[in-house]
């Protein structure tokens, strides 16, 4: 039927597949319901009602400027193997239409924010650090995303904040050390697609002609083994064993990080496939298990 196929045109469009980035968002939630100090704060159906509304507005915006990039960029995709699909390139839907929706969409993430601000003005943050991730990535479409190195370092900071609006939406404390493990979490996932992507079609993205391979790779290492190290101590610091039942039984969740991680390099560098990470997330199913793995192993040793 048309409108199926209508609704799956903008889905494409929107980048629906692409709102896993945003499960980031609940980690202080999962945390803070391992942690007797803010337990409280986590438990019950309200905590969960403002977490799936920061969630709402995350993909929602993100939406939003997924439809202005693909405007700005829609010339270059279509001379890109793979991009060139993308409704806006392939004309599936016009510049005009993906415009005039994403500044509903805009409107419509910013609204679930706004309402939990003006029932708790004292956590005004949580608006603030949407108003913030909206503010980057007009930078980025504009002129950020062009300049090569410092374009994934401003997607790795997008993951930050997602981890942060989950802690002002609840007004709970996050580990610094979490913070800097996603950071380099998400800065190892965007130089491994950038590296596809300069394997792929340089010519499709204007920063790709200022990367290098060698120093692709040499970062790639370096933020794999900081992302894991960054992990294991936060699970050792005395902070992270006073602070949960578990003590230092949360360093076993580090396993199925490490194992990711190698899987991830292994997809990178053997089959070269890591050019939507959002996609290995939804279909691989070695990643499937190793996440399955960490979900109960967190559960068992933080979630008593």
């Amino acid at each position: 039927m048309a409108y199926l196929k209508t609704i799956r045109i903008w889905a494409r469009a929107l980048r629906v597949g692409q709102w896993t980035k945003n499960l980031l968002i609940p980690a202080a939630w999962l945390f803070a319901l391992g942690d007797p100090a803010q337990r409280a704060m986590a438990q019950g159906w309200r905590p969960v009602l403002l977490m799936l509304g920061m969630f709402a507005s995350f993909c929602l915006v993100s939406s939003a400027f997924y439809l202005l990039n693909d405007v700005r960029d829609r010339e270059s995709d279509r001379r890109h193997p793979v991009k060139r699909f993308r409704p806006v390139a392939a004309g599936l839907v016009s510049p005009r239409e993906a415009t005039v929706a994403a500044g509903l969409l805009f409107v419509a993430g910013i609204i679930p924010s706004l309402v939990m601000f003006l029932r708790h003005v004292d956590r005004w943050p949580m608006i603030a650090v949407v108003l913030g991730y909206s503010a980057m990535q007009l930078c980025y479409t504009g002129f950020l995303k062009r300049l090569p190195y410092v374009d994934v370092v401003v997607i790795a900071a997008g993951f930050v904040l997602r981890a942060v609006a989950g802690t002002m939406v609840l007004g709970v404390r996050l580990s610094p050390w979490l913070l800097a493990c996603a950071f380099s979490l998400s800065l190892f996932l965007a130089l491994c697609k950038r590296r596809h992507e300069k394997l792929l079609s340089e010519e499709s993205r204007p920063a790709l002609l200022g990367y290098h391979l060698p120093t692709l790779d040499m970062l790639i290492a370096s933020s794999a083994m900081v992302t894991l190290s960054v992990y294991v101590a936060y699970t050792l610091v005395p902070s992270t064993v006073a602070r949960y039942a578990c003590g230092e039984n949360l360093a076993f969740t580090a396993i199925p990080v490490g194992l990711g991680l190698v899987r991830y390099l292994y997809l990178t560098y053997a089959r070269g496939d890591v050019g939507r990470p959002d996609k290995i997330l939804l279909s691989d199913k070695v990643m499937w298990a190793i996440l399955l793995l960490y979900a109960v192993s967190a559960a068992v040793v933080v979630v008593r």
